[in-house]
């Protein structure tokens, strides 16, 4: 009787061990993930921009109508035709009809948005910037 119990005990702390082994294992990696989610997450709400123009009175220079984008989040943003997508009325523009004057905007800055006169006709639009982290800003204005 005995030597039964002995295996078994042993028998039981082996399967403990790997149990607690196996659980330490899937708390580690979970822990390792919410960790880079809340990175992710973090930057996320640091990253936050918007457009001030008078959605009356667009300018234009040199065949290009200029949209204000000010940084408005706690970090700095890369504003350049990888980092941002152009939306006019739900129609993406191409890289090419649009570029940013200054690519470092730091906080409480603006980089000027040059987006080509063709590419905007007369009327009421709405301008939806998609930036870093898919963060966004819709303007609405007139032409």
């Amino acid at each position: 009787m005995t030597g039964a119990h002995v295996i078994f005990f042993v028998s039981s702390v082996i399967v403990a061990g790997a149990v607690s082994g196996v659980f330490i294992a899937i708390t580690t990696g979970l822990t390792g993930s919410f960790s880079e989610r809340g990175l992710h997450v973090q930057e996320e709400l640091e990253t936050e921009f918007s457009v001030i123009n008078d959605p009356t009175a667009i300018p234009l220079e040199n065949s290009k109508y200029v949209f204000y984008v000010k940084n408005i989040g706690s970090r700095k943003i890369i504003a350049s035709n990888s980092t941002f997508q152009v939306f006019i009325d739900g129609d993406i523009l191409s890289s090419d009809l649009y570029y940013f004057d200054t690519e470092t905007v730091l906080v409480g800055e603006y980089s000027s948005l040059f987006i080509n006169q063709t590419a905007v006709s007369s009327g009421y639009h709405t301008l939806r910037l998609v930036g870093p982290l898919t963060v966004e800003d819709t303007f609405e204005f007139e032409i």
